[in-house]
């Protein structure tokens, strides 16, 4: 080989040399510059999803940058989730804190029900690690639960301020009774009054009883075969001497045979709390009118009048204990504001409902719908109705109630 072929290879060589070096060193480069990817995340214990499925609170499984990998339909449907992202950031927060340093954490807060308005629910958050990288956070709705305890402690109020009129009225009145005690006239006269202030305290205690024991579940021990017919007229009857003050008629129109099955006493005690509202609400010489009737499978009782009516932003509240549509005239002429309550849980505890219509101007009706209890041996003698109680049924009562308004008629 000649000196200038030597050359010629040993150059090649070279470059050849050169080239591998150079493609080297840029993978080294490569290389280094290269950030390697973070493991992945570890699988989900076995059972795990199956569980959440069926679980009735909201459940959630995060994984370790926040993102929702697993959840139970009701997390859905509280809003707590929405795709693969927590809702809201006081549960992100807590996740956080869990998966920071392990420890199960539980919390109450309250959460927004949605993007838009006030709405707020009351949430009981607990939160725990669950395997390396999850969080399992197990949310339930205690929004029912402070509503009741608001409820009970605003019920608690309510008495103690209800009973403290009548008693404080008696204690007045007493030392007005020793101030006056040479005074024949003023005595009878002070001692009158608080004849009215007593009969006020019994009824209000006696009506806050009656409630709480409408309120136990087992109130119906065992119920029994009831003439609705016969408990209507035994509360218009008790309700006579009371309308007779006032020079008010009671028109009675009630089809024969209507039976529910229920307590008898209780009935007549719903009866008669509406029948005695209407009376005590009604200007004297007026007319209040009460029919029963059966309306397909259920049996409805209506009282009603035609005095002013009742605001239909009121018609809601009605049936809440302790409240008054004008809270001053309920005063005098006695009312406690139960009545009404008490004629709800009646019916709730019978199967049934009440329900009022009301018009401004033409006056209210209010209308008692329990089960009917079939007569096996005898086919109904009556002609079933449509089984409509809103406007339809005022005109089967209020048929009997003068065309000029006499009163207001208040809760």
């Amino acid at each position: 080989m000649d000196a200038t072929s030597a050359a010629v290879l040993a150059g090649f060589a070279g470059l050849l040399t050169g080239a591998l070096a150079v493609i080297a060193v840029r993978y080294s480069e490569r290389q280094q510059r290269h950030i390697p990817e973070s493991p992945a995340a570890s699988p989900l214990p076995a059972g795990v999803a199956d569980v959440l499925a069926v679980l009735r609170s909201g459940a959630i499984v995060v994984d370790s940058a926040d993102a929702v990998i697993n959840n139970s339909p009701s997390a859905v449907a509280y809003g707590l989730v929405r795709g693969h992202d927590l809702v809201h950031a006081e549960l992100r927060h807590l996740a956080r804190q869990v998966r920071r340093d392990g420890v199960i954490r539980e919390a109450q807060l309250e959460l927004a029900r949605g993007p838009l308005g006030q709405g707020r629910a009351i949430m009981q958050a607990r939160v725990a690690p669950l395997g390396s990288s999850h969080v399992l956070l197990l949310v339930e709705d205690h929004t029912q639960a402070r509503r009741v305890e608001e409820v009970r402690r605003d019920f608690v109020a309510n008495v103690s301020h209800e009973l403290k009129t009548p008693v404080g009225g008696l204690g007045l009145l007493a030392e007005a009774i020793l101030d006056a005690k040479d005074d024949p006239e003023a005595v009878a006269r002070f001692a009158s009054r608080m004849q009215v202030e007593s009969h006020r305290l019994a009824q209000l205690v006696k009506e806050i009883v009656d409630l709480s024991r409408l309120q136990v579940a087992d109130t119906l021990h065992e119920p029994r075969l009831v003439d609705v017919t016969a408990a209507v007229r035994e509360a218009i009857d008790y309700s006579r001497v009371g309308a007779d003050a006032k020079q008010i008629e009671i028109a009675e129109a009630c089809a024969p045979d209507l039976k529910v099955f229920g307590d008898e006493d209780l009935l007549v005690t719903a009866v008669r709390n509406l029948v005695g509202n209407a009376i005590a609400y009604s200007e004297p010489g007026g007319r209040v009118a009460v029919g029963g009737r059966l309306a397909g499978q259920m049996v409805e009782v209506t009282v009603a009048d035609q005095g002013h009516g009742i605001a239909e932003s009121e018609q809601q509240r009605i049936f809440e204990r302790f409240y008054r549509v004008d809270a001053a005239r309920s005063r005098a002429t006695g009312g406690t504001g139960l009545g009404l309550a008490i004629v709800k849980h009646i019916c709730a505890n019978h199967g049934g409902d009440v329900t009022v219509w009301s018009e401004e101007g033409r006056g209210s009706t209010f209308t008692i719908r329990l089960p009917a209890a079939a007569d096996r041996s005898t086919a109904p003698t009556h002609e079933p109705s449509s089984g409509t109680s809103e406007p339809a049924t005022a005109p089967s009562a209020a048929a009997y109630v003068p065309s000029a308004p006499q009163g207001d008629h208040r809760a």
